[in-house]
């Protein structure tokens, strides 16, 4: 092989490499998943988000049915509002439940939807009743001690 062809195909590994890297940054940034498909949002409210961040997935039964899109805070109400979008194909009744949920241990958290039984399906710009707000880990390790040192404290008088 001479000089010129051995200069190509470690242009094409390169270029190759590039493309493999791109393509990691976007699956890891969640970005990787450009849809065209119809789509409409629903609003869910709650009390504390934890660390659910924007594009985070919305599954129904351990199948992604469509993304977080927006993440904001009433300053009313004092909630965290978050918008979902989901896919148009997916119908879910009026009175669905949303909980914030974390994949593993301490893994990335998502939007679970479980289902209702209402007749009437949800649609575009409703927001859902019933939802439940992340288990804040630091939460409940203070809450365990408090309780713990309640029960010493108890135990104490008590004697």
């Amino acid at each position: 092989m001479n000089r010129s062809a051995i200069d190509l195909w470690v242009g094409v590994f390169v270029a190759i490499g590039l493309g493999a890297l791109l393509f990691l940054a976007l699956k890891v940034g969640n970005l990787a998943s450009f849809s065209t498909a119809q789509t409409y949002q629903v609003e869910a409210r709650f009390s504390n988000i934890g660390g659910l961040k924007v594009r985070a997935p919305v599954k129904s039964a351990g199948v992604v049915v469509g993304r977080v899109a927006q993440i904001r805070f009433d300053n009313e109400s004092y909630e965290a509002v978050a918008v979902l979008t989901v896919d148009s194909s997916y119908k879910f009744p009026r009175d669905t439940s949303a909980k914030i949920l974390t994949s593993g241990l301490l893994g990335e958290q998502y939007i679970g939807l479980e289902a209702g039984a209402d007749a009437r399906m949800l649609a575009g710009g409703e927001r859902m009743r019933i939802t439940q707000s992340a288990v804040v880990l630091e939460n409940l390790i203070s809450q365990f001690f408090f309780n713990k040192a309640a029960e010493g404290g108890d135990a104490k008088s008590a004697k």
